[in-house]
């Protein structure tokens, strides 16, 4: 159990600094968004065919629904990638907490349960503290507009994972979402901007991506989910919500002044971590609450 708790904050750390990286990056968001995905899915295939020994073969309908749960893994890196371009990590990260109210709401029409409204109360409190946000930190009023859409685009990404999972391997899983993920990205560039865009990556962008796309991305990918068997979702949900807090804490060290927020950025972040962590930890009372009670003859 220890080893699975040191593996999980080892995944969230390292999830934590893709943000970092990303900033590193000099290459525009599209383009950095398909060599991750590219190269993390050649990584993928390499080691399930011929490291893990693995078949690759999905049934047709399964498969287009992994390309275009892929494909919105795509638009959420994109997105995410160019709010910290056109803003800062910290903006970027801190707009990732607008998931929960995206959840609150998607999750019981895709998986047809009622509505959970302290889900909902929790998401529109955050949203109320990216409102705040958008209000002390107006200059990067775009930043804060394309990081919404990334949680819209990551909760999308979540909830579809969660009704197609165990339907094969988590290594075919991941494999096809981050090539479809691709094909979206070259789509991009075909339809809307210049294909040999792509090609235009310097030798030091190149070895970052490379880092991003096997040590930030198909590693933590793959033992995230063989983590599932060992570790519980409200341990998981509360260690994973750590991600912007590493991410803020490594940004303001790294990059100073260009990190520096107003105050009040602080505290509706801290706010909305706080609640992100009462609601699991609520969610998780309750449950247990419902468990003993249906445990009593």
């Amino acid at each position: 159990m220890k080893s699975a708790l040191l593996k999980l904050h080892l995944v969230v750390f390292l999830w934590g600094f893709t943000a970092i990286i990303g900033k590193l990056i000099s290459s525009a968001a599209p383009s950095l968004v398909f060599y991750r995905m590219s190269l993390a899915s050649l990584i993928l295939f390499i080691f399930t065919k011929f490291f893990f020994k693995k078949s690759l073969h999905v049934p047709r309908k399964l498969l287009l629904q992994l390309l275009l749960i892929g494909a919105c893994m795509a638009v959420h890196w994109m997105c995410f990638f160019h709010s910290i371009k056109i803003s800062n990590v910290s903006i970027a990260l801190s707009c990732l907490s607008c998931s929960t109210l995206f959840a609150a709401l998607l999750e019981p029409l895709i998986f047809k349960r009622k509505i959970d409204y302290q889900e909902l109360a929790a998401g529109f409190l955050i949203m109320l503290c990216v409102g705040l946000i958008f209000k002390v930190e107006f200059r990067y009023w775009e930043g804060i507009v394309f990081g919404i859409v990334t949680a819209l685009f990551g909760t999308i990404f979540s909830v579809f994972n969660g009704k197609i999972f165990g339907k094969t391997s988590s290594e075919n899983i991941i494999f096809y979402e981050l090539f479809g993920g691709t094909l979206l990205v070259v789509l991009f560039h075909l339809f809307v901007g210049n294909i040999s865009d792509i090609l235009q990556i310097t030798i030091k962008d190149f070895a970052w991506v490379f880092l991003l796309a096997s040590v930030f991305t198909a590693y933590p990918m793959l033992e995230s989910i063989k983590l599932m068997k060992y570790i519980s979702p409200f341990t998981l949900i509360l260690t994973v919500n750590l991600e912007p807090v590493y991410g803020i804490l490594f940004a303001f060290y790294i990059f100073g002044d260009t990190e520096h927020m107003n105050p009040a950025f602080y505290l509706s972040a801290a706010v909305m971590i706080g609640v992100i962590f009462a609601n699991a930890w609520l969610k998780s009372k309750k449950k247990n609450t419902l468990h003993i009670e249906n445990s009593h003859p």
